[in-house]
Order: C-alpha cells, then structure tokens, then sequence
C-alpha cells in the first residue's frame, strides 16, 4: 500500500493553482495537527484565494510555531511573505518594513539559502514598484541573481532578472530592461518558472515597463500570453493588477469602450481584494474620464487615487483643459519637485504639459526649457510616443512665438509619429495644432480639413472636449477661408490687421494673441508694406473699405 504524504499533497495542489482543493486540505492537516508547515501551506492557498485575515492569521500563527521551535529560516520566510502581504493586502509599509528587518535579523549569519533570495528579491520588487528606490533593486536583484544561480533555483534567477530589468527601464536604459524582461517573460509563460507567483510578479513588471516606456506592440503581444496563463491557473484576482495597465493600453489606442469596462471592473475587484493596489487603477479610470471630457468625475476619481503619479498629473491637465494654466503649471513643478531625477518617463510626461502651459501664459523662455529638457528625454527613453511628444512641445512653442514653419514641421512629425504609434487622441490634437499653423500661413481650406478629421476622430473615440474644440476651429477656418483676400495678407495678418483697427497697441495685440511684441510688430510691418501704406491709420481704413472689421 503507497504510503501518502497530506503536506506534499497540498503543496502539489497549489503548484496546479486548485486553489480550494490545496486549502481544503492544508485546513484539514491543521485541524488535526497544528504545525507550521501545514499553516504555512493554508496560508499560501488562502491568499490566492484573495481570503486575506485567513491568510494573514495562518502565517502569524506559522511565524510562531518556527520560532518556538528554533527555526530561524521557515520563520523568517513567513516573515517575507507577511512582508509582501502586508502592503498589497493592508497598504501598511511601516509593517511591512518591520517583517523584512526581522528576516534579514533571523538570516544573519546563517549559511547561504533560498530564503536569502527570496528576501533579496522581495526587498528589490517593493524598492521599484513601491520605493522609487532603482538602484537599491538593482542591487537587490543582483543578489538574488546570484543565489539563484549558486543554489541552481531557476524560479529565484528569474525573478531578479524582472526586477532588475523593471529597474534598468526606470533609469532609462529601456533596451537592456527590456532584452532581460522579454526572456524571463518567455520562461514564465513557457513554464519554466514553476512558482505561479514569480510567473505573476514576472508578467505584471513586464507589463508595467512597457506602458511605462509606452512601447504598446510588445505590451500587448505579452498581454495576451499572460492572460491566457492567468485564466488556465485560476489568478485572474491577481491579474487584475495587471489588467489595470493594460486597459491604459487600450485607453491610449482608441478602445475607450473596452478600457472603460475593464479598469471599472478592476478598480472594484482590487478595492475588496488588494486595497494596496486600487489607487493604480482609480486613477487610470480618471484620466479616460478626463479624455472623455467628463471632468467632474475625473476630479472626484485623482482625490480618490490621492497621491498616485497619474492622478497627479490628471490634476495637471484638467486645469489646463479649464483653462487654468497657471494651476496646471503649479501642480507639474510640485510633481516634478517630489518626483525622483532617475525617473524619465513621468518626468517627460510633465514636462510636455509644462511646455504647452507656459505656451499659454507666454512665458517662452520656460516653454522652450520644458521642451529642450523633454527631448533630451525622448532621445534617451527611444520609443515613438515619446518622441512624438517631444516634437508636438517643440511644435507648440515654436507656434507661440511665431515661428510658423519650424512649428508646421514639428506637428507634421508629431502627426506622423503618433499615428504610426496607433496614438489617435493624440494624433488628432497634434492635427488641430497644426491646423492652426496652417491657417496662420493662410492655408485655411488645409487648415479646415485637417480640423474636420479631428472632429471625426475626437467624436468617434467619444471625447466631447476636444471635439467641441476642434469644432470651434474647424468653423473658423472655414470662414477665414471664405474672406476676400486683401494685398496678400496671411490669416493672421487679418487678424492683427482687425486689432489695428481697434486702436491696439502691439503690446496689446500680442497679449491678446499670445505672440511675442517682436512677432506683431514683424505682422504690422508686412501688413503696411502689403497694402503700401506706412500709417496704421491708413490700414485700418482699407480694412473698413474692404469689409473685414
């Protein structure tokens, strides 16, 4: 007769994710015998079953019984998992601290184990995705790099690499993060990695670099793979974390339909599961509020995420969209001033809003400065997005300035780029900038078709703002098309000639059209030498003659 083993059955229970079965009969070896292993074992499968006090009652308990029996490893390896659990189920990261410092205290001194790694790893995830701390995951990484490798744990080896490659990404070294995060990608859903978990962890970091960098080809290449994992082994819950970036994936390629569905789903599932998690996506979901033109939910749904990097930047640019710019460039500086120089991809991400809102105000010197620094940072992030938005900064202060051409080049390039990076908010708001620059040349009939696809697309995604502005353009060229041309004048010189006429000083009309004294008085000059007259006096009466007062 085969002699069974309950313990090793459990555990051979949840290596299959049978979640319910592995806690039916860990709880059983529990009733009958309380050990630590066998606590530790329903502690396991009841927090993938998402029943946290279970979880956490069973592994305290566990903790105890390891220590009371003088054994320093198994309880310190509770230790790292109350860690873990700590901040994901309860958001506590001062406990969370305390269980890590009493690990690495039950470890010292003791020869090299698994147990080490696991520490080391755990103590890199929380400092990259919790910590804002790259170069101490890097280290911690490192370690658990080279533990898995010393001890021959493949599953150790390859959780480092994730954490080490999110960190590279973070400090803006995107090709080497990402070469290590697609192969350990590759073993985790190849079913190298035998620990359901370190496959998550792998996946979900993997995920989060690539939104990140916004390279969105490969997040939904591997989005697709890890989804499939998931539902098989049953980890949907904790694919949820996962499922919060990629619906903003889906937010920035058009499907607002579906990522309006996915992250109000996931923002209920991670509020009554994993709390430590549910800001991420809260704020996701205000941020498509706001493109949507929604912004009182918006509003209410940043006070929600509180804290959380997009809702502060969300915060940002909905006081820009009401017209607040100088709220918006208060709110970026104070984001930029907390956030921490290594971190590239939110940087830039400021740092274009920041270009557009001194635009606006008509502080050039410090548009050009947010521009200069945001393609700095694009060359060095390299992904198309990126370098998409540094072209549409350089294109909105070269517009604010005057400079029309150097302006039309860069919206073509932003157009261009972020329609190929599949982008069509974005491309379409480029669109109505450039719309804009080709008026002011007085091509208002390209002006107005451009505006026109704007409106189609801003309608068909369902962004009522933006379409209502584009709208606003749209009819505005077409009229300014339809004007007689007077002399040759521009569009623009129309419009300045109108403010001449209005008895305007340049200083005022460059106030009231947000150039610089420079740029109208290069206007007024070209509209006198245009109607061959050198008195404003005379050039306003023209303009009377002629109907465009």
């Amino acid at each position: 007769m085969a002699v069974t083993d309950p313990l090793a059955e459990g555990w051979e229970a949840i290596a299959r994710g049978a979640w319910e079965d592995a806690r039916a009969r860990f709880a059983a070896l529990v009733a009958s015998e309380e050990t630590a292993e066998a606590l530790e074992g329903l502690a396991m499968a009841s927090g993938w079953l998402d029943d946290a006090d279970r979880a956490f009652e069973a592994r305290e308990r566990a903790y105890r019984l390891f220590r009371e029996r003088e054994d320093p490893r198994g309880a310190a390896r509770i230790a790292i998992w109350l860690a873990a659990d700590s901040i994901v189920f309860r958001c506590d990261d001062a406990v969370a601290n305390g269980w890590l410092r009493r690990a690495a205290r039950l470890l010292d001194g003791l020869e090299l184990s698994p147990e080490h790694g696991l520490l080391a790893a755990q103590e890199g995830q929380i400092a990259i995705r919790f910590g804002d701390d790259p170069e101490k995951a890097r280290r911690r990484a490192a370690e658990a790099i080279g533990i898995g490798r010393t001890l021959g744990i493949f599953d150790l080896e390859m959780l480092g690499l994730a954490i080490e490659g999110l960190a590279l990404v973070w400090q803006g070294d995107v090709t080497r993060g990402m070469e290590r995060m697609d192969e350990v990608a590759l073993a985790a859903i190849g079913g190298e990695i035998g620990d359901p978990r370190a496959v998550c962890l792998c996946c979900c970091n993997l995920i989060y670099a690539c939104e990140q960098v916004r390279d969105f080809d490969r997040v939904a290449q591997w989005c697709e793979h890890t989804e499939e994992f998931c539902s098989r082994w049953r980890v949907g819950d904790f694919f949820a974390i996962c499922r919060a970036h990629y619906a903003s994936v889906l937010m920035w390629r058009g499907a607002w339909a579906k990522a309006e569905a996915e992250l109000g789903e996931v923002s209920d599932e991670l509020r009554a599961s994993r709390p430590g998690y549910a800001a991420d996506a809260v704020a996701r979901l205000g941020e498509l509020r706001r493109r949507r033109g929604r912004f009182e939910d918006a509003d209410a749904l940043f006070t929600a995420a509180k804290a959380h990097p997009i809702a502060q930047i969300g915060r940002a640019r909905l006081a820009f969209d009401r017209g607040d710019s100088c709220a918006a460039v208060e709110i970026c500086h104070r984001f930029l001033r907390r956030l921490p120089a290594f971190n590239a991809t939110e940087r830039a991400t400021a740092l274009e809003l920041l270009a557009c809102a001194y635009a606006c105000l008509g502080d050039h010197a410090a548009a050009a400065a947010a521009a200069r620094e945001l393609r700095a940072l694009a060359g060095a992030i390299g992904t198309d997005p990126f370098q998409a938005s540094a072209a549409f900064a350089e294109g909105i202060v070269a517009a604010a300035v005057g400079d029309h051409d150097p302006a039309r080049r860069s919206f073509e390039d932003a157009v261009d780029l972020f329609d190929a990076s599949g982008l069509p908010f974005e491309a379409s708001q480029a669109r109505v900038e450039l719309a804009g620059v080709l008026a002011a040349h007085g091509a208002c009939e390209a002006a107005g078709e451009l505006a026109r696809a704007a409106v189609k697309a801003f309608t068909r995604l369902g962004a009522d703002h933006e379409s209502a502005r584009a709208t606003l353009s749209q009819r505005r060229y077409e009229a300014r098309g339809g004007e007689r041309a007077v002399g040759g004048l521009t569009a623009r010189e129309h419009e300045v000639l109108r403010l001449v006429a209005e008895g305007l000083r340049n200083h005022e009309i460059a106030a009231r059209l947000v150039l610089s004294e420079h740029t109208v008085h290069r206007h007024v000059a070209n509209i006198l030498g245009k109607l061959e007259t050198s008195s404003r006096t005379a050039a306003a009466t023209i303009a009377a003659r002629h109907g465009l007062l």
